[in-house]
């Protein structure tokens, strides 16, 4: 009889960590011995600088099963309490559409996909960011909008810096209505303190007298009062200066468009159209604007262009990017954008359509008015001229809210004893008697009260143009045509549900099912961001305990999660060095160190805090050079504030003098920055707050398994060491140095359940197992490949890191045949190109995470040889040097299947290059993209119904570069 299996061995097969990384022990006992290593802590070790390599294991729990991790989230869940909530403020409860929950939210089709810098398999989201764009242009009256911003209150701090780029005033002030949202005023100030803008803060009245380059308003404003600023907008163009509004896009259902009246930008939050409250986060900002400052706009704009047949094609334009190219020159730092939040708004827009949202909109405002006209019987004061929010004077206010506690009621508290009462779609008539009863008043007859109450929108100020009227938003409203919708798009596009993404730099790996399972529990998605704090305690407890982790993890001591992006997160640490230096009297310190190596956001967040960036050299192999660093550490040691770094190397390898590099900059008075973006090659392994560096910002969208959702949401917490803990972005209404940087305390809250369940459902050995199968994977890559590309930079004993970088360029010199070619014929093998052309023209960096499994590289192996076998007959001259696979990739089935072929070369090797494409195949929408037809003939909005079949060049509108 055989020994049975011990109890400890079948409970190691339910572990999570088995599932999570790719490669099973066999296939990674080959992958070792490819690589020519005996064990994963052998190769760890020849990969590893011993000066930074952690001693011991991470002091964490050990892994947790599924059921376990989700019954111990599930007891944290249930610690929050969710009221009903009226705080308004700039949040308000919504109907998140079933089908769009499930078929977004939920569906890794969408949220597992990457940012769609490839565009031909990104049409899908494209499309839906088109409709978003249209959808925010239309409602604000303006005649271009972005595919989003990260929320309201950091988009009105890049409204602020777009209206200095912009405006012909010589002024350095900018205005602020006092009737701006409380927290959009505090990361104006943040963001204004930087860059040495100075923020006046006044009465509406006074925006039309005081010299300014631009002013900010609120329509409606924070106490919910529609005002005419018609005459302020006049006064203000008068002296050359900007108006920007922050608005709300139901509101503009039924009354005046700013841009009807005078704005020249427009931003504000998408939320309130079917994304929850989520403690904060994620949800869709946006920002609109004149048509001239389209060029100067941040964030990502999706245009219109056409590909190689002609047809209408999407794609990333003008300044996409641009921090990357511009760097310490960058007009912004952003570089994540909320895509998968501004999806489900704008599906929720396609869903109802125009009619639908005024329909919302009259309903709510009408719950607004009956209310009022309840509270007007009882006495009660309330404001005039509003559309969903009540401001509530001469009450007593502690007893208002003592009653609403007894009733698991939140209402607004006002610091001058004032109530706010916000409505919304969410919105009964039960609800409508319980308010009113909170200060003594009765609604016996509801209909009665509505047939007897006029609305209360203010004259003169009524939406009079259409909007929303393109077919895409008057087509989908059954739920069936809506579901189907969504699926069409979704099938055009390459996402992680389908396929490797190979991308350096932005780790894309597995974003488990039961990692985000809790997102969509009401105990986490339904509490407003200002609810009391004893509403949150399971919030807290989460928020705590992840903390605990990652500091652990990264060997920092304290960390902020308010950054809602990789990029905040950078400006938070900046930020938080500056006030240190400060606060030691060291504040004329400004110099910041960069390699011309690092992220291009790095020195873009650089110039934002009012640093100014020295940029230094890297040698031959990718590596920093040391001594370069030392002599600037030297050069400039009085005002030497920080270095930023990135580690392991953006050129993936291990740098051996990271530690002697913190030295140098210690010793001249700076502070050590280092980039988290490849986090994922540490966990476990070593720890940058124990080598020497100081700060650190982490992608949890990268590392901790926040999927990217298509180019958001992110998460971008900042991890300190206790002498600069003090000096992290402060909570909203509470004490700090460092003002906060986005809108809501702990940015977006409700998606750090996924990288807490990550790290429970790992421990300590499944974190360093994870990335040591990532070193391995991206080593196996680079050995299995390295007969057919070189890889441009390794490290010791010719080893990459977690990624590494195949030099194309003498292919190119010889065939003609580029990276880009290469990327495009990706396409046709069913592969999302890797990192094209960064950080090296004319390369591609590779990096396989530890979710693929040995199968999925080898398809990737194979893909790239066999690509490398067509390059060679380029040069054999059995292909031809312009007619061939790669130089037209990627093939349509409308091509494939076309009566006739043009092609020197077969259409089988143009779709089936390798056999197994025949069993299962990826068919791009569109062929190659044409970049510069986009850029010269700019249109952001919605193709007309009609245009692109007929006349392809119609819907484009001359704007040569």
């Amino acid at each position: 009889m055989s020994k049975p299996a011990s109890l400890r061995s079948l409970e190691h097969h339910d572990a999570f960590v088995s599932r999570h990384i790719g490669p099973n022990d066999a296939e990674i006992a080959h992958m070792l011995d490819v690589v020519g290593h005996a064990s994963l802590d052998a190769m760890t070790d020849a990969i590893v600088p011993g000066s930074i390599r952690s001693a011991g294991a991470l002091d964490l729990p050990p892994p947790m099963t599924e059921v376990d991790a989700l019954a111990k989230i599930r007891a944290i869940a249930d610690r929050n309490t969710v009221f009903r909530s009226f705080i308004g403020q700039g949040y308000y409860d919504t109907h998140v559409p079933n089908v769009i929950l499930r078929n977004i939210l939920e569906n890794p089709a969408w949220y597992t996909a990457y940012t769609p810098y490839q565009a031909e398999i990104s049409q899908g989201r494209m499309e839906a960011l088109i409709n978003f764009q249209t959808m925010v242009a239309d409602l604000t009256g303006m005649e271009i909008a972005n595919a989003s911003l990260l929320d309201e209150a950091t988009a009105a701090a890049e409204a602020m810096t777009l209206a200095k780029r912009s405006a012909k005033s010589k002024s350095n002030l900018f205005f602020v209505s006092k009737n701006v949202h409380p927290q959009t005023l505090e990361v104006l100030r943040t963001r204004a303190g930087g860059l040495g803008i100075e923020l006046h803060v006044g009465d509406d009245a006074d925006a039309a007298t005081v010299d300014s380059y631009g002013v900010l308003l609120q329509y409606p404003d924070t106490f919910g009062r529609i005002n005419d600023y018609r005459a302020v907008a006049e006064a203000v163009h008068a002296r050359q200066g900007i108006v920007a509004v922050a608005s709300d896009l139901l509101a503009l259902t039924l009354i005046a468009a700013p841009g009807e009246w005078g704005a020249d930008i427009v931003v504000g939050n998408t939320q309130r159209f079917g994304v929850p409250f989520g403690f904060g986060g994620p949800h869709a900002g946006f920002m609109a604007c004149r048509d001239a400052f389209k060029r100067s706009m941040p964030g990502r704009l999706i245009g219109v262009s056409v590909d190689t047949e002609g047809n209408p094609a999407y794609r990333l334009t003008l300044q996409t990017r641009e921090q990357h190219i511009r760097r310490e020159k960058a007009t912004s730092n952003i570089c994540t954008a909320q895509v998968l939040l501004a999806v489900m708004a704008s599906m929720y827009a396609v869903y109802h359509g125009p009619e639908g949202l005024e329909r919302i909109a009259r309903r709510v405002h009408r719950f607004a008015a009956i209310l009022a006209a309840a509270l007007g019987k009882a006495g009660v004061a309330v404001g005039e001229g509003y559309f969903d929010t009540l401001h509530v004077t001469g009450v007593d206010a502690a007893a208002v809210h003592a009653k609403a506690r007894e009733a698991r009621i939140n209402l607004r508290a006002i610091d001058d004893g004032s109530v706010g009462i916000s409505l919304d779609e969410t919105t009964t008539r039960e609800d409508v008697a319980a308010l009113a009863a909170l200060f003594g008043a009765a609604v016996d007859d509801i209909d009665a009260l509505d047939a007897a109450t006029a609305d209360a929108l203010p004259a003169g100020l009524s939406r009079t143009t259409p909007y929303l009227t393109h077919p895409v938003f008057n087509t989908h409203h059954s739920e069936h045509e809506l579901l189907r919708y969504m699926r069409a798009l979704a099938d055009k596009d390459l996402a992680m549900d389908r396929t490797m993404i190979p991308l350096g730099s932005c780790t894309m790996k597995l974003n488990a099912t039961a990692e985000m399972i809790p997102i969509t529990w009401p105990e986490f998605s339904q509490i407003h961001p200002l609810a009391p704090a004893e509403q949150a305690e399971g919030y807290r407890e989460l928020i705590d305990g992840l903390e605990a982790m990652l500091a652990e993890i990264t060997g920092y001591d304290a960390v902020s999660f308010q950054p809602n992006s990789g990029a905040q997160g950078e400006f938070a640490g900046l930020l938080a060095i500056r006030a240190y230096l400060a606060s030691e009297g060291e504040g004329h310190r400004d110099i910041c160190l960069i390699p011309e190596s690092a992220h291009g956001t790095n020195p873009a967040s650089a110039q934002m805090v009012g640093m100014t960036v020295v940029v230094t050299r890297c040698d031959s192999n990718g590596n920093v050079d040391v001594e370069d660093i030392r002599a600037k550490a030297e050069k400039y040691s009085d005002r030497l504030a920080a270095i930023m770094i990135t580690y392991p190397s953006t050129h993936g390898v291990f740098e051996e003098d990271v530690v002697e590099i913190c030295e140098i900059v210690h010793a001249h008075g700076g502070q050590v920055y280092t980039d988290g973006a490849n986090m994922n090659a540490l966990c476990g392994v070593a720890r940058p707050g124990k080598w020497g560096s100081d700060v650190s910002h982490l992608n949890l969208h990268k590392t901790f398994c926040i999927p990217h959702g298509g180019g958001g949401p992110g998460v971008g917490p900042c991890a300190v060491k206790s002498h600069l803990a003090p000096f992290l972005p402060r909570a909203f209404g509470g004490e700090g140095e460092v003002g906060m940087v986005s809108a809501a305390t702990h940015g977006s809250a409700s998606i750090l359940p996924i990288s807490w369940m990550y790290i429970a459902l790992m421990g300590a050995e499944g974190l360093r197992r994870a990335t040591q199968v990532a070193l391995l994977n991206a080593n196996y890559v680079a050995k299995r490949l390295e007969p057919h590309y070189p890889t441009l930079y390794t490290g010791r004993n010719g080893l990459v890191a977690h990624e590494c970088i195949l030099d194309l360029r003498p292919l190119k010199d010889a065939t003609g045949v580029g990276a880009e070619d290469v990327a495009k014929r990706l396409i046709d093998f069913g592969f999302h190109a890797p990192t094209l052309s960064f950080p090296v023209s004319g390369t591609l960096m590779v990096e396989p995470t530890e979710s693929e499994s040995m199968h999925e590289l080898d398809r990737f192996i194979d893909a790239m040889i066999q690509i490398r076998e067509e390059i060679r007959a380029i040069e054999d001259g059995r292909l031809d040097r312009e007619d061939n696979p790669l130089k037209h990739a990627p093939h349509t089935a409308a091509q494939a299947s076309a009566s006739e072929w043009t092609h020197a070369y077969p259409r089988e090797l143009a779709v089936f290059p390798l056999p197994s494409l025949r069993l299962q195949k990826y068919w791009p929408p569109v062929a190659r993209v044409d970049n510069v037809h986009g850029d010269k003939n700019v249109f952001c909005s919605c193709i007309p119904i009609g245009s692109a079949e007929d006349e392809p060049e119609a819907f484009s509108e001359p704007d040569v570069v």
